[in-house]
């Protein structure tokens, strides 16, 4: 699916007018195409399905360690900055750090591209419990391997600059997949 930009300035044009402005003051009249270039970048990840997000970026490389006890070596990556649009109000979703484990079942997967997932997942209409949902279903497929998390921390512009307006407030989301939802033990290696 591609984003319509003449659409998208369109009705950015009516939006101007509804709001009692003069789409063609200055300030106004390049408003409509310079939201609609935006929107085509930061909603880019609307334009694939997880599937193609896998194929995208499925980069990994035979894993050929041989470990002591198979399945308790973790890899994880942390702070990933993304930001995202909530799709209830189209408010922004920021200052969101993303944190990727998976445990290698025999391939493992390039630490920029996991970046790069989340980073696409972000830029679509969201929840944030799907921006998780949707990487660790993205993670899966590539690692073929079940055992993924993905713990998001963000703030949510629709609670911090309208309707209730808590600025300090934050939302942490956890998606636990296959030995991440199991084991206990697992579970508190991954919250340390």
């Amino acid at each position: 699916m591609a984003i319509d930009t003449e659409a998208i300035k369109e009705h950015i044009r009516g939006i101007l007018i509804a709001l009692g402005d003069n789409p063609d003051r200055e300030g106004l009249k390049d408003t409509p195409d310079r939201v609609a270039r935006m929107y085509e970048e930061v909603f880019e990840g609307m334009n694939y399905s997880n599937h193609e997000i896998a194929q995208m970026f499925n980069k990994t490389f035979s894993d050929e360690l041989h470990y002591e006890v198979a399945g308790q070596d973790m890899v994880m990556v942390k702070d990933i900055d993304i930001f995202s649009y909530c799709e209830h109000h189209l408010a922004l979703m920021y200052d969101m750090k993303v944190a990727v484990a998976y445990i290698p079942n025999g391939k493992v997967i390039g630490l920029s591209k996991i970046a790069r997932i989340a980073d696409m997942v972000g830029k679509r209409l969201q929840l944030q419990e799907r921006i998780g949902s949707d990487i660790a279903e993205i993670l899966q497929e590539i690692l073929d391997s079940e055992d993924v998390a993905v713990i998001i921390e963000g703030t949510h512009s629709c609670m911090s600059a309208r309707g209730i307006k808590k600025s300090a407030a934050t939302t942490r989301t956890y998606t636990l997949r296959g030995k991440f939802k199991e084991d206990k033990l697992l579970q508190m290696r991954l919250l340390q």
